[in-house]
């Protein structure tokens, strides 16, 4: 018996009222992206765009539309999806993306290369990627550390492994660093806060705890064996000797705000060849560096080669234990000293002593001692006043007779040189070179008494001393100008642009004119 065909079942009618309470939702279509749309619609090139302009618009369309897709399938992408894809009626061919080149090179072959960019783009090439970032880390050799949680973290071991120069100085001292306000001088540069305080700008507050100090040094130390110059402040013997067991090629030390408990900690340091020790400076650093300081110091770095003290008291026996026992030494220092009268007479005990400075001196040598217990220091080559008192007749006497060997003199803005002073280094047979700046109060009749004199004087600079002047010059001295090797003469201090134009009227005050 046949049978009727079955009726295919109905479907329900679509759902009627409120979208929120039916059970079924309509199904969206799927738009797609906008790049989806702008390729499958072939959309024309845009007017105001060039053909180099509307070439590289098509590269990055293809280019987000690869990183969609690659993004939302979890399959490899097919050989079709590299294929030519028309863009706007033109065929465009589209393949994968650039490989990073550099993931070829190997750690140190990138590293070679590195090293050729110039060093003030190191840090720069550490923001390309982390392995930029750690390679070119190895390259970065000096540092001034601001952050002082980066050291104690140990994150700039990590980043910077092969550290040879760091200072610590301003990341170690408490101050707002968006106040606008720089101490500046040519020790120490850190940034104030608006307080000030009777004892000058830092308190002992704003610096960070000795513990905090020697733990970060003991991390820096530990991280960084290379170092080979460091320079801190308010720091303990025990951080110096855990510095001077791990770095055992430290050569360079400076120290601020250091006294004589500190110098205890550089006994270890049998390496080091130059240090410089920063005891007191007005307004900034009250600490005080005595004999007993001097002595600690001496007994311990016997290889010293340059020694600079700024704002240390001391006296004789101070810079005899020096001469003594570091015997090496050539160049020493001696910056806004308060040694006690007599510490000229130990600079005998410096055997090999070629160059001394003497810098922002209120005096030389209030009581030298007589002549025939002065001695002398027969090595020393070179002698450097600069930015000093000079009105101690009797010091510059006695200064002149310690040092009477000296080649090369160099007095530079020193207060106080008039022909008196100027004539006690006459005794000074050998000088061949001779610079003078700054120096107003000396004449032309001082300066030539004096310069006519050394028989052996090959070079001369004189800058911005005003009382000597070319028209009391005698023949004589005009006969030495000429058969001098090096000559620099320009004694006045006017500049030399405003003398080209005092004739021209050029600066002059103008004249008001007024409307009748």
């Amino acid at each position: 018996m046949p049978q009727s065909p079955e009726k295919p079942p109905t479907q329900p009618p679509p759902p009627t009222g409120d979208p929120k309470t039916t059970p079924f939702q309509k199904q969206r279509r799927h738009s797609g992206s906008w790049s989806e749309q702008w390729l499958n619609h072939h959309h024309p090139p845009l007017p105001n765009l060039k053909p180099n302009q509307q070439q590289a618009l098509k590269n990055i369309v293809l280019k987000m539309h690869s990183l969609r897709s690659a993004s939302s399938s979890s399959t490899p992408p097919s050989e079709s999806d590299n294929e030519s894809i028309g863009v706007g009626g033109v065929g465009v061919s589209y393949g994968p993306s650039l490989p990073d080149y550099s993931c070829v090179l190997s750690d140190q072959l990138l590293l070679r290369v590195l090293s050729k960019v110039p060093e003030n783009q190191h840090v720069g090439n550490t923001l390309v990627c982390r392995r930029w970032a750690r390679i070119s880390g190895k390259l970065v050799r000096c540092i001034r550390l601001l952050d002082w949680e980066f050291l104690e973290s140990g994150r700039l071991a990590y980043r910077f492994p092969h550290l040879v120069e760091i200072d610590i100085v301003r990341a170690s001292v408490r101050s707002g660093r968006n106040s606008g306000i720089v101490l500046s001088n040519r020790f120490v540069m850190m940034g104030l806060d608006a307080e000030f305080s009777e004892n000058g700008f830092l308190r002992m507050g704003d610096y960070l705890d000795v513990e905090v100090v020697d733990r970060g040094l003991k991390v820096l130390a530990e991280g960084c064996g290379n170092l080979r110059r460091l320079v801190a402040v308010n720091v303990s013997e025990e951080g110096l000797k855990c510095v001077a067991e791990e770095c055992e090629t430290l050569q360079e030390l400076e120290l601020h705000c250091a006294n004589d408990l500190t110098l205890k900690g550089i006994e270890i340091c049998r390496n080091l060849q130059i240090l410089k020790v920063i005891g007191r400076i007005d307004g900034v650093y009250d600490t005080v560096i005595t004999d007993i300081g001097l002595t600690i110091l001496a007994q311990g770095c016997r290889r010293l080669l340059k020694l600079e003290l700024v704002g240390c008291e001391g006296s004789y026996d101070g810079i005899r234990a020096v001469g003594q026992c570091c015997q090496m030494l050539e160049e020493l220092t001696l910056c806004d000293h308060r040694m006690d009268g007599g510490w000229l007479t130990a600079l005998s005990y410096c055997e090999n002593l070629k160059t001394l400075k003497l810098q922002s001196c209120r005096s030389i040598d209030l009581n030298p001692g007589s002549d025939e217990h002065l001695g002398t220091c027969p090595t020393v080559e070179e002698l450097y006043l600069q930015r000093c008192h000079l009105k101690d007749k009797q010091g510059m006497r006695a200064l002149f007779g310690v040092c009477k060997s000296i080649r090369e003199l160099t007095l530079d803005d020193c207060w106080g040189l008039d022909n008196n002073s100027f004539a006690t280094a006459s005794i000074c047979r050998g000088v061949r070179y001779l610079s003078l700046e700054g120096c107003p109060s000396l004449t032309t009749e001082g300066f030539e008494s004096v310069v006519l004199s050394w028989k052996e004087l090959r070079r001369l600079r004189v800058i911005s001393c005003k009382n000597i002047k070319d028209s009391d010059a005698s023949p004589l001295l005009s006969n030495l100008f000429s058969a001098l090797k090096e000559f620099k003469w320009r004694p006045d201090p006017t500049p030399l642009l405003a003398a080209s134009l005092a004739d021209t009227g050029v600066g002059q005050t103008g004249r008001s004119f007024r409307m009748k």
